[in-house]
């Protein structure tokens, strides 16, 4: 038991014990724990970092209007980024990795910009790394995405088949009449 696990009560199931890992650290929780419990409840306080400049940040709220707790799910072709902790229903076998650090999430080598902070303005980049012009695309832009970017996805095709697929169309004919003709032309 640690602080942040009550001894009793709760909607946890204390009986069944739940394998998981953050960020290489193997760990353990109970059935109906959520990630962000679970995390909490072994002592794991620190679980990403800001967007920006790149600050601790840990917990704060219980529901799916969790502003920081954003981790990877699952690695591989079947790694979802950007899932809240608060939200994700922890299960036997979990792999969660946390965002927007590196190296690790103890050590951020992009902290140095929490030190810079009163010199980095919103859109400061836009007026900074002007010069030369052929290094904005190859250079520049891309260090920025990278430093800035949360969750990555892997681009490989999706090995998993659904029962329902969530499409969109520019156009939907229904029928065979003359506007459904014409607008099928």
């Amino acid at each position: 038991m640690t602080a942040y696990r009550l001894p009793a009560g709760g909607l946890i199931d204390r009986s069944h014990t739940l394998a998981f890992s953050f960020d290489g650290k193997n760990l353990a929780g109970h059935s109906g724990d959520t990630l962000a419990s679970a995390l909490l409840a072994n002592d794991r306080l620190l679980v990403g970092r800001s967007f920006k400049y790149h600050r601790p940040r840990g917990i704060v709220t219980a529901g799916p209007s969790e502003p920081n707790a954003l981790v990877t799910i699952g690695s591989g072709v079947r790694r979802d980024p950007n899932t809240k902790a608060t939200v994700a229903e922890l299960y036997d076998g979990l792999v969660a990795t946390s965002q927007n650090r590196w190296p690790s999430l103890a050590f951020d080598i992009g902290a140095v910009n929490g030190w810079m902070s009163r010199f980095l303005s919103a859109g400061f980049y836009y007026k900074t790394f002007m010069w030369p012009a052929a290094f904005w695309e190859k250079v520049y832009e891309p260090l920025i995405r990278r430093a800035a970017g949360l969750g990555r996805t892997d681009l490989s095709p999706d090995p998993d088949s659904y029962e329902r697929s969530w499409a969109h169309c520019d156009l939907l004919v229904i029928g065979s009449g003359p506007a459904g003709l014409v607008a099928a032309l």
